[in-house]
């Protein structure tokens, strides 16, 4: 006998004797077969003493464990070898942190289940898949779709099982060695095609994932989509129904998603080639299309409808009316020209056709609108003369900034502290209120630490995964430190808890030295150095008697802190000395004007907190920072230690911070280098505002990077801080104006909403500085550093929203530059248009340097003919 087969034979007679040590030894180190060689021929009442000792000890380690391939595949053979039913294996199988290793977990799961005489395989299955989630791993979809197949069971169509599918068809299980086969014979292959391929049409969103792109060795060429193509070469098989595939990617783009979403369908479409008898068949859908549909479907559904020779003009008619109006100028164009072609085919319906082009004559657009003029007049229609496409009156009219509303009572009651603490954990971090939890939190436990503990554990277990993890590689995370901060209610005093904060206090703190906030990683913002130390400050004394709430707690919602309220509390704490974190919080919230007679009543307190606050009144708080532009460059070296430097632009304009002649920058808030800002939990960034409310420009430099990276890295989520930096108050300087121009510039609409919203809000504020806005956005641009191309739509959308004044000075500042760039950049003419639009209506006249030279050149290119307008609207103003 060898000596694995004695081992095998050893561990039966524990296993059977009572002992499960050694199983849950080969569990925890991954050995698959090991476990079901050790629980072959065990009868079914050990088999279920065993599987009680499983759950528990499972349940032990789950907290703390990965189950990855190897150890998620032992584990499930244990599983289904011990486990009396579905349910109960399903509870461990379905976590998120159980990772069996795909088919060859499901083939030894299954030998096992025959030896077993176990038959609730196809339940277990459809239970584990009710349990993904979006960041399911696609080796769980490989497992359960292995199961079904072998086990006859039908395929589980919920959207992540659809989503799961799909990225399985992308990425085969490596299970098997050797080169995977091309996408469509996977496809032909795949046992489960006919479920999911009606589900591809219905997902929301799913269209994005369609548009994968095989492997393939020439790194020079991107590849083309190879799921489309797959699907239309079986379409010519006969292995799918053509028309399936055809109604279903019509369907899907009338029904709508985002324009991303959609692009796998009309690229499906055109791997299709529809045939005229085809087109001809659904040509109401096609010409709905033309009218509603986002402008690449639109694009497509005009390109098909133009190669119909038998299309009702009545049809052509009605729906150019609609469609005229929208403002995707290619798109009008192009209509425009085919009603051209069709008056003149159609001599004796000229005149109708011509009413119809003459729609367009009010379009936004000004070469569309002057096009539509030309062509009806053409036809014999004279449309009415129309003004500008923007009215409104002279100047800005915006109504003023509502002032910042007053915060929620504190948190009082612990159902409430409960109830927050459970929204705050239950969802990724995205920037929510954090300082009133952490008030109720001091507040409550100072009066029964244990029972505030006991209330939030299973809040605490609860949490959403990504509060779970350390993200040490993420300088900006503070998750697992709030964590901590809940998990400190209720410990002693000798706890390794305290001794943790107490050890981070003393790392950031240096009595006597300058800065006293210390430097413990240069990648982290001074600011956000201070949201650490408070945190810190706060774990360590939890639970102490007498805490009646943090001294830091705004009254406001934008951050700011009323100088009379933090005088109640410093006299409500007596001889008692506040933390130092926490008074210097909140003098930070504090306004800046010195107030004499507060400062002699602070002192009158005769506590040391009393005399800073007071000398911080008289001091006038901190003082502004110089803030200087700078470009930043790529740096492949320091990309070797930081990776911000290596993903970095080859170049960015950034600012950094100085403190002012003579100023000692005590706590290092107002020295900061411009630096990349890398990380990704840039919700913490939203905090920012609200720990420094005075001092606008300061946390805008701070945040920048994070802004930059929306417009020349197409990051998410980038510029969402802006509308938060308008709220409060203070200069922003260069900074300020380098974030509108960045955010104008960002990749992701959601990023350039935000930033006309700050736009907004500090325009009417009197608090933007647009001709420096437009410099540094002509310097950007200018420089190819952003898309020019981004930037119309939402300086448009402010000027329609009241602000014409303001977009026509930012234009102004903004056009010099580019005007005199060896490359005009693309977009250019858009915005002398609506330069001109803006100038007109506003009835202001600003130089533009270099503009008379652009509009007297020879020429009837758009640049030169859009510089033309401009200048003969400012020659008329």
């Amino acid at each position: 006998m060898t000596r694995s087969a004695e081992s095998t034979v050893r561990r039966r007679r524990e296993l059977a004797a009572g002992g499960t040590s050694d199983l849950f030894a080969l569990v925890s180190s991954g050995d698959a077969d090991g476990v079901a060689a050790a629980l072959e021929g065990l009868p079914e009442q050990r088999r279920r003493e065993i599987g009680v000792e499983l759950t528990a000890w499972f349940k032990q380690r789950d907290r703390d464990t990965w189950w990855s391939a190897g150890t998620g595949t032992a584990l499930a053979v244990a599983v289904v070898g011990c486990l009396p039913t579905a349910a109960q294996a399903a509870a461990i199988l379905g976590r998120p942190s159980v990772n069996p290793h795909g088919r060859r977990a499901a083939e030894l799961i299954r030998r096992v289940a025959q030896e077993r005489g176990v038959d609730w395989l196809v339940d277990l299955a459809h239970r584990i898949a009710a349990r993904f989630r979006q960041d399911t791993w696609v080796g769980r979809w490989h497992f359960v779709a292995t199961l079904l197949h072998a086990e006859g069971g039908a395929p589980p169509t919920d959207d992540r099982c659809v989503q799961l599918w799909l990225t399985a068809v992308e990425s085969p299980d490596r299970f098997h060695q050797g080169q995977p086969a091309p996408v469509v014979d996977r496809l032909r292959d795949d046992p489960f095609l006919a479920t999911m391929l009606p589900r591809l049409f219905e997902v929301d969103g799913i269209g994005v994932q369609m548009m994968f792109v095989a492997a393939h060795e020439n790194w020079n060429d991107p590849g083309r989509p190879a799921l489309p193509a797959a699907l239309a070469q079986l379409a010519a098989e006969d292995v799918v129904d053509r028309a399936l595939l055809f109604d279903g990617a019509i369907g899907r783009l009338l029904r709508g998603d985002r324009p991303a979403a959609l692009r796998a369908f009309t690229t499906l479409l055109d791997q299709l080639a529809p045939t005229t008898t085809e087109v001809t068949a659904r040509v109401t859908d096609y010409l709905r299309l033309l009218v509603d549909a986002p402008a690449p479907v639109a694009t497509m559904a005009q390109k098909a409808l133009r190669k119909l020779p038998e299309l009702e003009l009545e049809s052509i008619l009605d729906t150019s009316r609609q469609m005229l109006t929208r403002p995707d100028k290619t798109l009008v164009r192009t209509q425009l020209t085919w009603l051209d072609q069709l008056a003149r085919r159609h001599r004796d319906r000229a005149a109708e056709i011509a009413e119809v082009i003459a729609v367009a004559t009010e379009h936004p657009a000004v070469e569309l609108r002057e096009r539509a003029t030309d062509l009806a007049a053409r036809r014999g229609v004279e449309p009415a003369p129309v003004g500008p496409a923007l009215t409104w009156p002279r100047g800005d009219d915006l109504p003023p900034p509502a002032p910042p509303g007053p915060v929620p009572e504190p948190i009082v009651d612990l159902d409430e502290l409960t109830e927050e603490v459970a929204a705050l954990l239950g969802t990724p971090y995205q920037g929510a209120p954090l300082e009133r939890i952490l008030d109720g939190l001091v507040r409550l436990t100072a009066a029964d630490g244990p029972r505030v503990r006991a209330a939030l554990d299973p809040v605490i277990e609860r949490r959403h995964w990504s509060w779970a993890n350390e993200h040490r590689w993420d300088p900006l995370c503070l998750c697992e430190t709030v964590v901590e901060v809940f998990r400190s209610a209720g410990v002693s005093r000798t706890d390794r808890r305290r001794e943790r904060w107490e050890k981070l206090l003393t790392a950031v703190h240096r009595p006597g030295a300058t800065p006293e906030l210390a430097v413990t990683d240069p990648k982290v913002p001074p600011v956000h150095r201070l949201l650490r130390a408070r945190l810190a400050e706060i774990g360590a004394h939890l639970d102490e008697p007498g805490q009646s709430g943090l001294l830091a707690l705004p009254t406001s919602t934008n951050g700011l802190l009323d100088p009379m309220a933090l005088l109640e509390r410093l006299t409500a704490l007596g001889d008692r000395e506040p933390g130092q974190w926490d008074l210097t919080q909140a003098l930070l919230r504090l306004p800046t004007e010195a107030d004499e007679t507060l400062a002699a009543k602070a002192a009158a307190l005769g506590t040391a907190a009393g005399q800073r606050f007071a000398a911080w009144l008289r001091d006038g708080g901190l003082p502004q920072p110089v803030i200087r532009s700078r470009t930043v460059t790529r740096d492949p070296r320091r990309g070797n230690r930081h990776w911000e430097w290596a993903y970095l632009p080859a170049e960015r304009i950034l600012v950094d911070l100085t403190p002012p002649a003579g100023t000692v920058d005590r706590y290092g808030l107002l020295t900061a280098p411009a630096t990349p800002l890398g990380g990704d939990h840039s919700g913490w960034v939203h905090l920012w505002p609200s720990l420094l409310p005075r001092h606008r420009g300061v946390v805008t430099a701070y945040a920048l990077p994070l802004v930059a990276g929306a417009a020349d890295m197409d990051e998410r989520d980038g510029a969402a801080v802006l509308p938060l930096l308008a709220e409060i108050e203070g200069p922003g300087g260069a900074a300020l104006d380098l974030a509108v121009a960045y955010g104008l510039s960002a990749r992701h609409g959601p990023d350039r909403v935000a930033t006309v919203d700050a736009l907004l809000t500090l325009a009417a504020a009197g608090e933007l500085d647009a001709a420096g806005t437009g410099a540094q956005l002509g310097t950007l641009a200018s420089r190819q550093l952003v898309k020019l191309t981004r930037v119309v739509e939402p300086v448009r959308d402010a000027a329609q929203a009241g602000a014409p004044l303001t977009v026509w000075r930012l234009l102004a500042a903004a056009l010099p530059a580019l005007l005199a760039a060896p490359t005009p950049p693309r977009g250019l003419p858009d915005l002398l248009t609506l330069a001109a639009e803006t100038a007109t209506v506003t009835g202001v006249r600003i130089e533009v340097p270099g503009l008379s030279d652009v509009a007297g050149r020879v020429g009837s290119s758009r640049l030169v003919t859009e510089a033309r307008r401009l200048h003969k609207a400012l020659a008329e103003a």
